[in-house]
């Protein structure tokens, strides 16, 4: 196989299964409506939260991590120099994939979520270290400061410094900042509110019920909006 057409089969793999709008779906299967028009208007875990299902929230956080763990996961132990393109490169490719997936769905018009479950997937299937780091510091932020959005930003921030010490391979590195940097992108509201001291706590909701600021409550183990 070219090694172009490789590249393109592994990105456009990760984002068919990024693009699956989990949140969504579950939602009208159980008969709660679009959660696009309540709360945030994200179809992650934390706006399925706010239907009132704790359990389809966390169902949702679960199968928005998996679409982004399985293409990397897959990539990483089934494609080998024969196939045109290296197995860390493969895995990196359909991690960037499954990312933009979930933030630009093409079903929904390219209207997402924020990526911080997805992103975790995504982590722990380049390496289960990078997941556990994530996870392990946005506890941490959590514990100190009760802001959601926060800790999956600081957690987002870490990622490219640990990833060269759990992870020796440049392509996995470059995927990780340019998706580190892409958590920032998509939490610009919560970052102007951190900014203006109007960031709601865990536990506590904001804007009438609609700022993404609280969107970690379910998302990623309590990241904001997946």
């Amino acid at each position: 196989m070219d090694i172009g057409m490789a590249h393109a089969f592994w990105l456009i793999l990760g984002y068919l299964s990024g693009s699956i709008p989990f949140g969504l779906l579950l939602a009208r299967l159980a008969g709660l409506g679009d959660v696009r028009r309540i709360g945030s208007g994200n179809i992650g875990a934390t706006n399925v939260l706010r239907t009132g299902s704790k359990k389809l929230a966390a169902l949702t956080l679960l199968l928005d991590a998996l679409k982004g763990y399985l293409p990397v996961a897959l990539a990483g132990w089934l494609i080998g120099p024969n196939y045109g393109v290296a197995p860390a490169q493969a895995a990196a490719l359909a991690g960037a994939g499954a990312f933009l997936g979930h933030v630009f769905p093409v079903w929904l018009k390219f209207r997402g979520g924020k990526g911080v479950a997805t992103f975790i997937g995504v982590l722990f299937g380049l390496h289960w270290g990078l997941g556990l780091a994530f996870i392990g510091i946005w506890l941490l932020v959590a514990v100190l400061f009760r802001i959601s959005s926060l800790s999956a930003l600081v957690a987002a921030a870490a990622m490219p410094l640990i990833t060269p010490l759990l992870a020796d391979n440049a392509t996995t590195s470059t995927v990780v900042i340019l998706l580190a940097i892409a958590i920032f992108l998509t939490h610009h509201a919560n970052i102007r509110r951190l900014i203006a001291g109007e960031e709601p706590k865990i536990g506590r909701s904001g804007n009438g019920g609609r700022g993404d600021g609280g969107n970690a409550n379910a998302d990623a183990g309590g990241t904001s909006g997946a």
